[in-house]
Parts: C-alpha cells; sequence; structure tokens
C-alpha cells in the first residue's frame, strides 16, 4: 500500500477567485498563483519534506495544474494523467452557483445535484476510484497537482464515502493535503494546510 498521497491543489485563478465553475476551461494562474506555488515548492523542498525523494508525480493537463507544479519543483518529474482532470461541468461551466440557482430556480447543490450535460458523480467517481487504486498500487508516496472539487472527491473516496461527502472537504488554493492509513485504514493525515501561505 502507498504510504502516502499528497494532494495539491493548483494556485489561484481570477475563476477561483470569482467562484464560476472551472472544469474543461483552461483559466491560467494569476500571479498571487503563481507567488503561491513557489511559496508551497519552498516549503515541499525543505525539512521535513525535503524534496519527496523517490516519491510518483502526477499533474492534471490542464495549465492551471502543470504550472503549480512545474513553480513546486516538480515539473521534471511528472507525469500528465488526464484522469486528474477537473470534474466536467457541462451547461454548468464558467457559472458561479448563485447563477445557476437562478437559472434553474432551486437550492441547487452540486454535491447533491450534480450538473447538466457534463460528467456525473457516478462517472466521477469511478474516474477517481481509478486515482485511489493508482495511489494504492506500490509502496511509495504520491504526488498529485489538481483541481478543487476532483481532489475533494478524492478525499472521500479515499475514505470509502461517495461524492456527496466532498461537501465537507473544503481546499483552498495552493493547499496541502496528505491522505494516509490509520491502524491500516485510509485516514486524513493533513487537510487544506496553508500554513506556507501564513
Amino acid at each position: 500500500m502507498a504510504a502516502r498521497i499528497l494532494l495539491v491543489r493548483h494556485g489561484q485563478t481570477e475563476w477561483s477567485t470569482t467562484g464560476q465553475h472551472t472544469g474543461k476551461t483552461d483559466v491560467p494562474l494569476l500571479d498571487e498563483g503563481r507567488r503561491n506555488a513557489e511559496l508551497l515548492g519552498r516549503r515541499l523542498n525543505s525539512a521535513p519534506w525535503g524534496g519527496l525523494p523517490g516519491v510518483e508525480v502526477r499533474t492534471s493537463p490542464l495549465s492551471r495544474a502543470r504550472e503549480t507544479c512545474e513553480l513546486t519543483g516538480f515539473g521534471d518529474r511528472a507525469q500528465e494523467w488526464d484522469a486528474l482532470r477537473e470534474w466536467d461541468y457541462g451547461a454548468y461551466e464558467g457559472l458561479t452557483t448563485k447563477q445557476i440557482r437562478e437559472q434553474t430556480g432551486t437550492d441547487w447543490l452540486i454535491w447533491r445535484d450534480g450538473v447538466v450535460d457534463g460528467e456525473s458523480m457516478r462517472d466521477l467517481e469511478a474516474r477517481v476510484d481509478g486515482i485511489v487504486e493508482w495511489a494504492r498500487s506500490a509502496d511509495r508516496d504520491v504526488l498529485v497537482f489538481a483541481h478543487g472539487h476532483v481532489l475533494r472527491v478524492l478525499g472521500a473516496r479515499w475514505l470509502g464515502y461517495g461524492t456527496p461527502f466532498g461537501a465537507g472537504l473544503t481546499l483552498s488554493p495552493a493547499s496541502l493535503s496528505v491522505l494516509g492509513w490509520a491502524y491500516g485504514d485510509p485516514a486524513i493525515e493533513r487537510w487544506n494546510d496553508t500554513g506556507h501561505l501564513d
């Protein structure tokens, strides 16, 4: 089993600042997002992390995740992996929760209601389950760079819960989370840690 799976949400983008759902749209990092990725890189390349020697690195192919990976100093070790793309929001791409609620006339919540013309919760879970299986496939740490919602679902699936559990696992841009084990069972060791940004 994997010792740990380290999760990094990409740095700040214009759409993450405004709360727009950013799935397939390739929105670049803001200057603040780049700075925060560099700060995270300094943290991961100093004690106690020490550059994570031997870690296997994967990144979403979208530029906001790839650039975060590069700015933290892991770009030369990373392999792009389509499974780490953000949730496909379909008709809700680029919209805020408020706009979606106005359109639907409901109290829409993605974790309960899903999306229209995009990726179903079942399909998203199947995709994320493949990431979990890969992470647990060998005795080494893994480090992934991806997006807020897909990483929250990854946290839920690691623990054995469905997508709706991700509603309670908020993630800030350029945050670090660690999934591991406690007494042989999957556990959260660290979640939404932004201490490097203080």
